[in-house]
């Protein structure tokens, strides 16, 4: 029995922490700065010298990035809730999740969503979580493929996190999903689905990636690897021959070598070499964001059309569809085994 000046105890649970990149709460100068200045000052992003790197950052690209980042956003913004698509649409993956997991479990688990940079923080939600009794907490960073400047920086601040508590619960993080079954079908879906309203094939699947430089792959990061595994699993899931699915990276920035192809150059190769029909998915994004809608559908799809393309296609994330859900389910269900 509890004595009376005893807090009060809530009941135990584990949670559901699910992790996206991040978004500025506004298209304005300084909610932009605000997001800029903390992703690009985080050194598993830019891992240049900070010596070197933050005097940069905060003098010169901080005083003009936020207005050209800003027209961007302002480009796909959902005016209607006052928020950007990647947070509208990492809600209802959330709403989604929390319904399936209550299906199961019941009030024995707690579903969050949380932003490596922006908001809702990872230290908000994991306080939160601790004080509702999570005495565990499955940390699910929303990216297929690992890579060091996403995936481990979110897990990199959600361990920060827990040491901020001062009753730390046991933690778990799920790992690279790209070579699940379940991921792999629900993308193949997607595309079965896009090619099924279409009038005429297109003359390729362009599988565009979120770039990183060279460098890191030769540094001992798999993300390259998990991108190339990926589009030869949904080939070899879709049916179809060698060269119907080209990966290519994008979001190119800075001098250096980047991964290559880049999809700008690639998409501009096929219109000048006759192909005038094409169509491109981003697997690498959970949900759809400023990369995809901005980069992909408008600026890459502009690239392809002034070299002489016709038809270009963007086909859009899984975000919060049925299969899609579905997929991240099976994965939490598996990694929260013994638990729950």
């Amino acid at each position: 029995m509890l004595p009376n000046n005893h807090p009060t105890l809530p009941t135990a649970k584990t949670g559901i922490l699910v992790a996206n990149l991040g978004t500025p709460d506004g298209y304005d100068y300084w909610s932009m700065r605000r997001y800029l200045d903390e992703f690009l000052s985080d050194p598993r992003v830019v891992d240049t010298p900070r010596w070197k790197w933050l005097p940069i950052l905060k003098l010169i690209i901080l005083s003009f990035r936020p207005f050209t980042s800003g027209k961007a956003y302002k480009s796909i913004w959902n005016e209607d809730q006052g928020e950007s698509p990647l947070m509208t649409i990492t809600r209802a993956q959330t709403d989604a999740l929390r319904e399936q997991l209550a299906a199961q479990y019941g009030d024995k688990v707690q579903v969050e969503f949380t932003m490596r940079y922006g908001n809702p923080s990872i230290v908000s939600k994991v306080r939160e979580m601790v004080e509702n009794g999570c005495e565990r907490i499955l940390f699910f960073p929303l990216y297929p493929q690992y890579a060091g400047a996403t995936t481990a920086t979110a897990n990199d601040a959600f361990f920060a996190a827990l040491k901020k508590e001062t009753m730390q619960p046991a933690s778990r993080t799920v790992p690279a999903y790209f070579a699940h079954p379940a991921y792999v079908d629900a993308l193949a879906t997607s595309v079965e689905h896009a090619y099924a309203q279409m009038e005429t094939r297109p003359d390729h699947l362009i599988a565009s990636y979120h770039g990183m430089p060279h460098r890191y792959l030769t540094q001992g990061d798999p993300y390259h690897c998990h991108c190339v595994k990926s589009t030869r699993l949904l080939k070899e899931r879709l049916g179809w021959e060698d060269g119907e699915i080209i990966s290519t990276f994008q979001s190119r920035f800075g001098v250096e070598e980047w991964l290559k192809p880049y999809t700008v150059e690639e998409v501009a190769r096929l219109a000048k070499a006759g192909k005038k029909n094409i169509a491109v998915i981003a697997p690498a994004f959970s949900a759809d964001c400023i990369e995809t809608l901005e980069e992909v559908n408008e600026e890459i799809g502009d690239a392809f059309k002034e070299a002489g393309g016709e038809s270009f296609t963007y086909i859009p994330c899984l975000n919060d569809q049925d299969i899609h859900i579905q997929a991240l389910t099976q994965i939490i269900n598996e990694n929260l085994h013994g638990w729950v």
